[in-house]
């Protein structure tokens, strides 16, 4: 079970996140994006580029990178493809999986195409 305050970094986290995503250019489509195949932090879109966005708070940008493993990939990539079936809107958009690391005291890093569908 996840705690109250690990609940509150990852909320404080995906939130830190969409801001330093709207500061780069991104429209923030979506947030903790739920499909029946699991849950999706960001979703963002940046001229004709729709990215799922995975956001990790973590001491080191290592552990933050080593924290999306396989089983997490796969899920994220199920529940977006939901996500564009049910946008037809965004049926001529590239799209892309990245990750955000959050560590306190510094700016987020910003990792993208970390697994390609």
């Amino acid at each position: 079970m996840i705690s109250v305050s690990t609940y509150k970094k990852g909320i404080w986290a995906e939130w830190m996140a969409a801001f330093f995503l709207s500061l780069k250019g991104y429209q923030v489509l979506e947030r903790r994006y739920r499909g029946k195949t699991g849950e999706i932090d960001l979703i963002a879109r940046r001229k004709n580029t729709i990215v799922f966005i995975e956001v990790k708070a973590r001491n080191s940008l290592k552990e933050g990178l080593e924290a999306v493993q396989k089983k997490a990939q796969t899920r994220i990539t199920r529940t977006a493809s939901i996500y564009l079936q049910k946008k037809p809107r965004f049926k001529n958009y590239d799209c892309r999986f990245d990750v955000i690391v959050i560590r306190f005291g510094f700016l987020p890093c910003h990792y993208k195409n970390c697994w390609i569908i």
